[in-house]
């Protein structure tokens, strides 16, 4: 299938990708490009100019202090998945990291595109929101509870970058996920962590509203952080994805399930 015609720029800075998309009829800003390019393949995106931000040296890099982390927008997953200094405070993030799409896919998509994008299958967004992470874009911080609004819907401006991922690392994080066999998509992910804010569990791939937190769950793991305390609690089929991989149902055991694995990861 044909993409649809567009201009390609490569941005130097961000102040330079800020001019290009103000100068631009209908602009996209893209990184790896592993949600954007499929967007486009389907036509569900058409925009008239690409500013790629996979160049800007201050989107890169990623800094551990103590257990402060701070993660480049610009980082690949395979570079999250290897970095010794992430596994020696968060193991649970690298895990993540390791199991999204293929090799390919882990050396070209970026936590920051996968994040602002809020993609509904994405693995990241669950892992920001349980650990209660702080967005950083150039031109403000945003808390993750506030950042997530619905599918492909996030609190970022148009014109806004992302330019880093902030968290303090929790004493006990964990993740599972049932993947697509083809696509490597979570059709349910669910990411747990346990730190001084409390119990914390995001889910992805299930919400018909994209990832949210789980409250049951939270309460449960609150009075009992072990795998059997997931077992008794009920999950909401109701507010769930139906498709043709599972229906809503199917989708509320997982949540149950994988909770109950991530707990046994952490």
């Amino acid at each position: 299938m044909q993409l649809y015609s567009t201009s390609y720029h490569r941005a130097s800075s961000i102040e330079d990708a800020g001019k290009l998309l103000s100068g631009a009829e209908d602009g996209k800003f893209i990184a790896g490009g592993q949600t954007l390019i499929a967007a486009l393949k389907q036509r569900l995106a058409q925009p008239s100019d690409l500013i790629d931000l996979r160049h800007i040296e201050t989107l890169k890099g990623l800094k551990v202090e103590g257990r402060r982390v701070t993660i480049g927008a610009g980082v690949t997953h395979a570079e999250v998945a290897t970095s010794a200094a992430i596994r020696a405070v968060c193991p649970a993030l690298c895990h993540l990291a390791s199991m999204i799409g293929d090799p390919h896919v882990r050396h070209m998509g970026t936590i920051g595109g996968s994040v602002a994008n809020d993609d509904p299958a994405a693995d990241y967004p669950s892992a920001v929101l349980a650990l209660g992470a702080t967005v950083v874009t150039n031109t403000r911080e945003i808390v993750a509870d506030d950042f997530f609004v619905s599918l492909f819907e996030t609190a970022l401006a148009d014109d806004e970058i992302i330019t880093a991922i902030r968290f303090d690392a929790p004493e006990k994080a964990g993740y599972a996920k049932f993947a697509n066999p083809a696509s490597r998509y979570a059709m349910t992910g669910v990411f747990v962590s346990k730190g001084a804010g409390g119990v914390r569990v995001a889910v992805t791939g299930a919400g018909s509203s994209g990832v949210f937190r789980h409250a049951g769950l939270e309460a449960a793991l609150s009075a009992n952080w072990s795998p059997e305390a997931v077992a008794g609690v009920e999950i909401d089929p109701s507010d769930l994805m139906s498709d043709m991989h599972c229906t809503a149902e199917y989708r509320a055991n997982l949540i149950r399930v994988m909770a109950k694995r991530a707990v046994q990861a952490a």
